[in-house]
């Protein structure tokens, strides 16, 4: 008996991902070519949410209004499973509709400087569910029922999240997140205006295809590991690997196009990163202010960092970093001997006795925390901040201190007491 089923055309990939960025293309301006990558990527994975272990978060940034942060999110919202617009939803909201019968929905979140901004408190509870819902094991747990009838309830948390909004967000959810910093678009740059009972209709027929695609790929991408590009790891291949996945199942040419906008976007969110002003004090005290010295007291330390132009230090709430700053950000990590970084008396030559720190103290945060150090300058450390005996403020404060280098410093000198 001859077979007279015919098998569905197969569907090419790499040429469906290529309709999708160009549609972007049409009505968005994105920063860099690596942003139009990315973006079409994340649309796609969106189909294929149950093949991955987690899924990253897509925000789309700006500093100022106009941007194009909100029309970004419009044309993803066309073309992504079941997109759920939310603006001010409440955590119990989301994870109600997470977990709801109709099917998870893409969560597409503007305005999300209005939730999470300067002026709109901590909303631990959102941040929650959008930090628990990266991964597929996550859940959010609620007390259900009624007075003292009540029992804990697990609502699952995992769905793909996109945000929009002005500002930055919550540390916990730029590591998790794909970040596109959105600009004004400048005079010389053009896109087709967007007009929704006319193009939204041909986002969802994208849509329907890439849900169709990602059908055909679906058994493929759950057992695929694709290999991260070198210096690719920890929370950042947690976030790109779905992407990944996603381009290696496309083919063509979007593999190699993924690898590079995956080194390019995460080599910017590290440039841009303001999540950890610690890690920036760490990298300043060991690059600007100690160079190679084995002590400095807390007063010169704080007229090198309130003399650097480029840095926060001077602008700390208002204010100059205070000793008492300083000793709250460094009393986060710890020495080799794993205790809190604090200051310490260090004995002058004219017998005065400031308090300060220890390079000694600092190595092991260092090491761990800081990118690897430029290249090594002969400047010593007393020439790199020539206002701590330059300045008569802290030559009163601080008569007769000798700094000593690593290259300087005898055993005496090493092995002086504290």
């Amino acid at each position: 008996m001859t077979d007279t089923t015919q098998s569905a055309p197969s569907v090419d990939g790499a040429a469906l991902l290529d309709e999708v960025e160009a549609f972007h293309r049409r009505f968005n301006v994105f920063p860099t070519e690596a942003a139009y990558v990315a973006v079409a990527l994340w649309d796609a994975h969106a189909h294929l949410l149950d093949a991955f272990d987690s899924t990253p978060r897509l925000a789309f940034l700006s500093p100022e209004p106009g941007s194009g942060k909100s029309r970004a999110l419009e044309i993803v919202e066309t073309l992504v499973p079941q997109p759920m617009v939310a603006v001010n939803a409440s955590a119990a909201a989301l994870f109600r509709a997470v977990s709801g019968t109709e099917g998870r929905p893409t969560i597409l979140f503007d305005e999300i400087d209005t939730v999470f901004g300067p002026k709109a408190g901590d909303n631990e509870e959102l941040r929650g569910f959008l930090n628990a819902g990266h991964r597929r094991s996550g859940v959010t747990y609620r007390c259900v029922g009624d007075g003292s009838n009540q029992s804990v309830q697990p609502f699952p948390s995992y769905c793909a999240v996109a945000m929009a909004g002005l500002g930055s967000l919550p540390d916990t959810i730029l590591t998790r997140s794909v970040i596109i910093r959105m600009r004004r678009r400048a005079r010389n740059e053009r896109v087709e205006p967007y007009r929704q009972r006319v193009h939204e209709k041909e986002g969802r027929a994208l849509r329907d295809r890439l849900g169709k695609w990602a059908d055909t790929v679906r058994a493929t991408v759950e057992g695929a590991w694709p290999v991260m590009p070198e210096g690719i790891t920890d929370r950042p291949a947690d976030v790109w690997e779905p992407l990944l996945a996603v381009a290696e199942a496309a083919g063509g040419t979007w593999p190699e196009r993924a690898r590079a906008a995956c080194v390019e976007l995460v080599a910017a969110a590290a440039q841009d990163d303001e999540a950890s002003l610690g890690i920036r004090l760490l990298t300043d005290l060991r690059d600007t202010v100690f160079c190679g010295a084995d002590r400095m007291p807390t007063a010169a330390i704080l007229e090198c960092l309130n003399a650097m132009d480029d840095a926060p230090w001077v602008d700390m709430g208002g204010k100059p970093l205070t000793p008492r700053g300083l000793a709250r950000l460094l009393s986060q990590y710890v020495t080799g001997a794993n205790k809190p970084i604090k200051p310490r008396p260090i004995r002058t030559a004219a017998g005065a006795i400031p308090r300060g720190y220890y390079a000694e103290d600092l190595m092991d945060a260092w090491a761990r925390y800081c990118p690897p150090p430029p290249a090594k300058s002969a400047t010593s450390a007393t020439a790199a901040t020539p206002q701590v005996t330059g300045s008569e403020s802290v030559a009163e404060e601080l008569p007769g201190i000798r700094y000593t280098t690593a290259e300087t410093a005898t055993p005496a000198a090493a092995d002086s007491p504290a």
